[in-house]
């Protein structure tokens, strides 16, 4: 995303309007940020982060954390959004990642004449900071995104597992669950598979072949043999807590299932890219040290 024209050098009240380039490669002419609307959990999270909280109207339902976010009216859901939901509140900004949509409802906010600002959501240690960066832009404060996002890279690579480390590595696999509704394997696109190896853990969907997401199956996570199974709590509070979740597909006959072994993060923290990533990567380091790691059938046999 390309800095912004008409941008302040020093933070402060942005020089409006000011034009940015966004994910798409659109040029975007942001007159106001009075009423900003957040089609993101994450990016909510970065546009209060950043100070800005007070100009958000309206956020979707991942939005939980801040607490101020969570409390403010909701226009619906991210994949599920309505153009006349979202006019009723009358935003001059609104932040959006490429999940966002349909299709249609966002050409209908395009055409209603509001600024769509789409943002790069890269699932890599890095994306975080991208993502802090390019909202920060949007609004103005291209100085303050900038030094919370190197602040940020900063602590992401001080809580990351060196690539060289050679002690036992725990097999995950990271779920995501909704009641029957969904009951997935998430790939490589999610953003749990950078969290896990950068916590000195192996996430056994690369193995496996997924790289969006897959139905799980009990064959195949009993070939994978995680050691842990990762996922967010609000989905595991969905099937009934651990019980439930070790009574799905073959779950329960993994040697996760067999210790147990389930760590569950809030969703917006453990399916995001924002703010508290740093912090989440560390904890998951420290949780996974502590998990009970089984030998492979090679380590078995050279023993």
């Amino acid at each position: 995303m390309a800095p912004p024209t008409g941008a302040p050098e020093v933070d402060g009240p942005p020089t409006l309007p000011l034009t940015v380039e966004d994910e798409t490669g659109a040029e975007i002419t942001i007159e106001s940020i009075e009423r900003i609307i957040p089609l993101d959990g994450d990016v909510a999270e970065v546009v209060f982060a950043l100070g800005l909280g007070e100009n958000v109207v309206a956020t979707d339902l991942s939005a939980t954390y801040p607490p101020e976010a969570d409390a403010l009216p909701e226009i619906g859901y991210q994949r599920a959004l309505s153009a006349e939901t979202v006019a009723s509140f009358a935003p001059t900004l609104l932040l959006a990642t490429d999940i966002a949509g349909p299709p249609e409802a966002l050409d209908d906010m395009r055409r209603l004449g509001y600024p769509l600002v789409i943002l790069p959501s890269e699932a890599t240690p890095t994306g975080a900071g991208l993502k802090i960066r390019a909202v920060a832009a949007a609004l103005g404060t291209p100085q303050r995104g900038e030094e919370m996002a190197d602040a940020l890279d900063a602590a992401i690579a001080e809580a990351s597992v060196p690539p060289d480390y050679d002690g036992d590595r725990p097999r995950v696999v990271a779920l995501y669950v909704r009641g029957t509704v969904a009951q997935l394997v998430l790939g490589e696109s999610a953003n749990t598979r950078w969290l896990i190896n950068s916590a000195g853990g192996v996430d056994v969907s690369e193995e496996m072949g997924i790289e969006s997401s897959a139905p799980i199956s009990a064959e195949a996570i009993l070939a994978a043999a995680p050691d842990v199974l990762l996922v967010p709590a609000a989905g595991l509070e969905s099937v009934g807590g651990v019980d439930g979740l070790l009574g799905i597909g073959g779950l329960g006959q993994t040697p996760a299932g067999q210790n147990r072994q389930v760590l569950a993060y809030d969703d917006q923290l453990l399916l995001g890219n924002g703010p508290r990533t740093a912090e989440l990567l560390a904890q998951l380091r420290d949780d996974l040290s502590a998990v009970i790691v089984t030998p492979s059938s090679d380590q078995k046999e050279d023993s």
